[in-house]
């Protein structure tokens, strides 16, 4: 899912990043110079609301091992996050990136040894502890046990 751009605007890569909870109207990338090879390519730059540029990431070189198309990957965290945004950056047409979210479960997926996935999103026990409790939906698609008829104000 693309959740934002990066544009090369006068040598600088500046553009945005959207998600329904996350708003980052202005983010910078700037390159990292190192002799480390295990040091990231660029930082992730977000401007605070004093109006100060902030790293809130870092992002790598990797591969797709089944088409060796290279790209960046990495995470954005900040301690208004409740957990790090993993994201990878794509080569646009126009010079600079779409940014795409990467869930954790797809890094097996992709070179550069990124780490196992510390979530199964298919296995979080809700079932056993009752969820969202228990269908309303009756075996014809029909409302069922709702409390209330189709049509009448929701109570939330």
């Amino acid at each position: 899912m693309n959740i934002g751009e990066i544009f090369n605007q006068n040598g600088r890569l500046t553009g945005s990043i959207a998600t329904r909870t996350i708003d980052l109207p202005r983010i910078g990338l700037r390159k990292v110079k190192s002799e480390n090879e295990k040091a990231p390519v660029y930082e992730i730059l977000a401007l605070n609301v004093a109006r100060r540029w902030v790293q809130v990431g870092a992002l790598w070189e990797a591969a797709s091992k089944r088409t060796g198309e290279v790209f960046l990957a990495g995470n954005i965290d900040d301690p208004s996050l409740p957990e790090p945004l993993p994201v990878a950056l794509f080569p646009a047409d126009h010079g600079g990136y779409m940014v795409a979210w990467r869930r954790d479960t797809m890094r097996s997926d992709f070179g550069g040894n990124m780490g196992a996935s510390r979530t199964n999103y298919d296995d979080r026990g809700m079932r056993d502890q009752g969820g969202f409790g228990e269908s309303t939906v009756g075996s014809n698609g029909e409302l069922t046990e709702a409390g209330g008829a189709f049509g009448e104000e929701d109570p939330f």
